[in-house]
């Protein structure tokens, strides 16, 4: 039973790496370069106001646009993203053209707003993230001073309900404790490309040489797969600690999370074949080694510790419920649930009023 105690320790020293190693965009400075902010919004009439408040405070950018597409929506967002930005000289509010075929909402989205910019850095960001007065300048700083070409902030995930609380933690620890970021960063590999599109920056040449929005038109998870396009193109970037300058709370139910997930979850792993990898990973992570625990064995009990230490390492560096780690083996079974359901439920999800 010797390997199943090594590979949570393996996991565990990547962990440690990743928290005293990850880059932070800790420094401030006067951003000379042109930079667009490109928002998408469906249906956000409860986001608009406080998300156009937070970008227009932004500092540091001595030029600076910001860029709304209103994607059809069925509610006031329009309306109130009119209202909103009508006061500042910076902004612009653009409506979106029909979904072509073969396109994924947001992306199509991101593509017409593409096309509207001019800076020499794009900036885009989701309708529910908030982020402090600094977070674009202090962010665009960092990737200067790293020379990458690509960076992605990681909000802290706001959690409330018990099903936030028990799902949203896992998606930094996923790569937290088993990507080592500053190796991946420069990796010519795209495979570790990682990214999160809630707050994603990019030079604009970069972005085009990799393509651009059209070279992941129909991928749900369009985040990750541009990070690869990056990567494939010789840009380099990395996801980095955002926890001090945004937050996010992705969704606020259950039937949020499964929709979300759902939507989401078949595809991130590549093909049939690693989501069953993903499932016995989560197994070997979070449930098996509490079930060896219990039955006495001491092998087990070492397991599940070390994976504990990798939660709360994981929740310390984002600002998360270190309370929230012990529920590991829940979350990873919920998790798995969710896998499954994204696979059963398959043409049968919609997101925003769009099928998927």
């Amino acid at each position: 039973m010797l390997w199943f105690t090594a590979f949570p320790i393996f996991l565990l020293l990547i962990s440690i790496t990743n928290f005293f190693s990850i880059r932070r965009p800790d420094k401030d400075s006067e951003i000379t370069e042109t930079v667009s902010v490109i928002i998408t919004l469906r249906n956000e009439a409860e986001n608009v106001v406080d998300l156009v408040q937070s970008l227009l405070a932004q500092k540091s950018l001595n030029s600076v646009e910001f860029i709304f597409l209103d994607d059809d929506s069925q509610d006031q967002t329009l309306e109130l993203l009119r209202s909103s930005t009508a006061s500042s000289a910076h902004a612009r509010v653009i409506q979106g053209a029909a979904l072509p075929p073969g396109w994924i909402g947001k992306v199509w989205a991101l593509h017409q707003l593409m096309k509207c910019t001019t800076g020499e850095i794009i900036v885009s960001i989701d309708a529910d993230v908030r982020i402090a007065p600094d977070a674009i300048s202090r962010s665009i700083t960092l990737m200067k001073s790293a020379s990458l070409q690509f960076i992605s902030p990681y909000p802290r995930q706001v959690a409330l309900s018990l099903g936030e609380r028990l799902v949203q933690p896992l998606l930094q620890w996923s790569w937290m404790t088993t990507l080592p970021l500053r190796f991946a960063e420069r990796a010519a590999f795209s495979s570790m490309a990682v990214a999160n599109g809630q707050f994603f920056i990019v030079h604009r040449a970069a972005l085009v040489a990799s393509g651009g929005y059209e070279s992941v038109k129909a991928a749900v998870l369009d985040d990750v797969f541009l990070a690869r396009a990056l990567a494939q193109t010789g840009s380099h970037g990395t996801v980095i600690n955002g926890a001090n300058i945004a937050q996010c709370r992705m969704y606020s139910s259950w039937s949020q999370i499964q929709s979300g997930y759902g939507k989401s979850l078949r595809h991130a792993f590549g093909s049939p074949f690693g989501s069953i990898f993903a499932i016995a990973f989560l197994l070997m992570t979070g449930v098996l080694p509490l079930v060896f625990a219990l039955l006495g064995s001491p092998w087990g009990v070492i397991a599940f510790t070390v994976i504990m230490c990798t939660r709360i390492i994981s929740a310390l560096r984002f600002h998360g419920r270190i309370l929230d780690s012990l529920f590991h083996p829940i979350s990873s079974i919920v998790l798995i649930y969710l896998i499954i359901y994204s696979y059963l439920k398959r043409g049968e999800i919609t997101w925003k009023g769009r099928a998927l």
